[in-house]
């Protein structure tokens, strides 16, 4: 090769001017600051810059400077930074190496923690990249280690003989990998990075060093990112009962592997169309790996018949007249139900109390589960409707009240929740979630409102009503022209998740910017950071919501 040595240890971020390599570092840090300024973040901020200055190979006496960006000090803000780094001549218009070099220097250990990730997408929305771009980097690095654990050259496997295995991986664990290829020492981190430079691995490091990093670093980094029994979640089973929970299991959604994950709850099961947990998500593609859980099949069964027996019946018409004002209103109370209604309210109370308390149980054993990092080492967005997204709010509140459970959930989704809604009790919620907090709600889910009927006598419902908590992370969407009852929630899926900006299987290819109607990347990355409080996202017409529907661009955005 006529690259030097030198050369060919080189990594993007490193092929920066120092000028340029400041900026970078600085842009880092002051979106570190504007994303996770709270005290619980502080170890996780100060571990990035330090390696990130290291990685760039910028001189130590920067560190202190960076580390007062991270802290949220100095007033420097992402545009010009961003701006000094977009004219950088080794980037030659190609703002996504940036987003490469990033990512792989997130992964470089293994762990791709949720909040690098949603620092990731919001250096990506700064830097004007599709956001599609990030996803497709992300799905070359899999297969790039993939591959990596598959095959191994011939001078690899020569030394393989040579030494023994276990103690040879439980090095590559420890200290990283720095092995002989092609007679060019190759570091993990540059290995990882190297074959997504424009110049092509071969060009970077040689063909047998590629090969020789591959197989042995791409073993340990798959490991460790994927779980080491490389099954995911699908190979995972409760191998005895749990306290009172029967059934919990994951289902795969699709098939591969991919450095984030999406896990969807279900929230009722009903004979014929939607018998099945996977049924209301057959049009979701927030991931490439998506699993949806299966929980307490039995019960959910029988609450789902009743709540279409219950609405199938005369009793719904003469309720619905009969509570048309009243829910409006705003006014309900356990004295404005008709009698006619009261009477049959056994056919659902005692399902519905049923599964109320088992998807509390369900949604802690859910954070005891990722907790164990059985879907290895990588961000998880999850997404759930009616007692599914209860089952995501109490798997959250575990998470707060358990150590090291900050960067393993990127977003949540909670549609129709049967929890409570005051700001107090999800305040502490954005402490184990990286990007946003999506609460969907219907005020004329009377269904909702009749079943908490006794339960909650003020109403104070998520499903019924926004978050009054001012949050960066917190955005509530009024779904009332969309959902007209509960079960809407399963009907009308997929036109909801496109409203929010959740991917889906048939509006993902329009994705060109990353710019959805609730997440809106142009608007959030000008905020530079300031505490936005997001008004309600009111849908008010079938024609409004067929526009934000075909704006959709797919994703959670930058986090902001």
């Amino acid at each position: 090769m006529a690259c030097s040595d030198e050369a060919k240890l080189e990594m993007v971020g490193r092929l920066l001017s120092e000028p340029g390599r400041f900026a970078y570092g600085g842009l880092c840090g002051v979106t570190l600051s504007l994303l996770f300024l709270e005290e619980e973040h502080r170890q996780y901020r100060m571990k990035f810059i330090k390696g990130l200055v290291q990685w760039l190979q910028l001189s130590e006496s920067v560190l202190p400077v960076m580390e007062a960006f991270a802290n949220g000090m100095g007033g420097e803000g992402t545009d010009t930074f961003a701006d000094l780094l977009l004219k950088e001549q080794v980037l030659e218009g190609s703002p996504i190496l940036i987003t490469q070099d990033l990512v792989s220097f997130s992964v470089k250990d293994g762990y791709y923690d949720a909040r690098s990730r949603v620092l990731i997408r919001h250096i990506t929305c700064l830097l004007r990249i599709s956001f599609e771009e990030l996803e497709t980097f992300e799905e070359s690095l899999v297969k790039s280690l993939e591959g990596c654990t598959e095959t191994e050259s011939e001078e690899l496997e020569l030394y393989r003989k040579t030494k023994d295995r276990k103690k040879k991986l439980k090095r590559y664990f420890l200290i990283g990998l720095a092995t002989v290829g092609g007679g060019t020492v190759i570091g993990l981190t540059g290995g990882l990075a190297a074959p997504f430079v424009a110049a092509g691995a071969a060009a970077i490091v040689g063909t047998a060093g590629a090969a020789a990093l591959g197989s042995t670093a791409g073993i340990a980094v798959m490991a460790s990112l994927f779980g080491a029994a490389g099954a995911g979640l699908t190979g995972y089973k409760m191998k005895k009962r749990v306290g009172a929970i029967e059934e919990f299991e994951f289902l795969p959604l699709t098939d591969g592997n991919q450095l984030h994950i999406t896990i969807a709850v279900t929230g009722w099961l009903c004979t014929g169309k939607y018998g099945s947990f996977e049924a209301p998500w057959r049009c979701l593609l927030q991931s490439r790996e998506q699993y949806c859980l299966a929980w307490e099949s039995k019960y959910l069964m029988e609450l789902g018949n009743a709540l279409e027996s219950l609405l199938n019946g005369l009793v719904n018409i003469v309720a619905q007249e009969a509570l048309k004002y009243t829910v409006l209103s705003g006014i309900v109370t356990a004295l404005s139900w008709p009698a006619s209604l009261l009477t049959v309210a056994n056919v659902i109370d005692n399902p519905w109390g049923v599964c109320l308390n088992r998807s509390a149980e369900v949604g802690k054993h859910l954070a005891h589960v990722l907790l164990s990092r059985q879907q290895g080492k990588r961000p998880v967005t999850l997404v759930g409707f009616s007692l599914g997204a209860r089952v995501i709010y109490f798997c959250l509140q575990e998470l707060v009240q358990e150590k090291d459970s900050a960067g393993i959930i990127e977003d949540v989704v909670l549609l129709g929740a049967p929890v409570e809604g005051g700001a107090k009790h999800w305040k502490p919620l954005t402490k184990v979630v990286a990007g946003k907090i999506i609460n969907g709600y219907c005020r004329g889910d009377w269904l909702l409102n009749f079943v908490y009927r006794s339960s909650s006598v003020q109403l104070n419902v998520a499903g019924l009503q926004p978050i009054a908590m001012v949050d960066r992370k917190m955005t509530n969407v009024d779904l009332s022209s969309i959902v007209n009852g509960h079960l809407d929630y399963m009907k009308q899926m997929d036109t909801i998740l496109k409203v929010i900006g959740v991917k889906t299987k048939d509006c993902h290819s329009e994705d060109k910017w990353n710019i959805g109607p609730i997440f809106n990347s142009d608007e959030n990355c000008a905020k530079e950071g300031k505490e936005a409080t997001k008004d309600d996202v009111k849908l008010n017409s079938a024609a409004k919501v067929e526009s934000q529907a075909a704006n959709t661009q797919s994703s959670f955005l930058s986090g902001k």
